[in-house]
């Protein structure tokens, strides 16, 4: 898989988190405010799919952090809560802001050509989980689910 298609809108990320809000995150774990966690985290609130490592690093410009302060960056960020992984099988990991509720979740519709990615609002297995939930015994269960196709664009011949 290449690049997500750039051009892509998540409906649920047209209302940015402030750049203030996700700080003051950080504050509140305890970290410090570095100049590359509020880079990182300013590059995830203005994308609008979940970006690879070297996307992020080549989004952050200027700014002079090497991809292991981003790997690191991450993997803090990720603890705390204020962004989610993804692995859509193609070897690379992904990131995206996670909901300001920290409850919201919702899947992707991945192009397996050119991982076009576009996020599905509905959710139809929340009555599943709970079942599941209830027949076993579990608590604070929680889904993850990803489609896999070819997209309109690279369908064409």
């Amino acid at each position: 898989m290449s690049r997500p298609c750039p051009q892509h809108q998540h409906p649920h990320r047209l209302i940015q988190q402030p750049l203030s809000d996700l700080t003051d995150k950080l504050r509140q774990g305890e970290l410090k405010i570095t100049a590359p966690r509020q880079a990182i985290l300013d590059v995830l609130r203005k994308h609008s799919s979940p970006l690879t490592i070297k996307e992020i690093h080549t989004s952050l410009g200027k700014l002079d952090c090497d991809l292991a302060t981003i790997y690191r960056n991450m993997h803090t960020l990720e603890r705390m809560g204020l962004v989610r992984r993804y692995d859509f099988g193609d070897g690379a990991a992904r990131f995206e802001l996670s909901p300001e509720d920290g409850e919201g979740h919702h899947h992707h519709l991945v192009c397996t050509r050119c991982a076009r990615i576009v996020e599905l609002d509905d959710c139809f297995l929340n009555d599943f989980q709970d079942q599941l939930a209830r027949r076993h015994g579990y608590t604070q269960i929680s889904h993850r689910m990803e489609f896999f196709g070819l997209c309109p664009n690279c369908q064409a011949p």
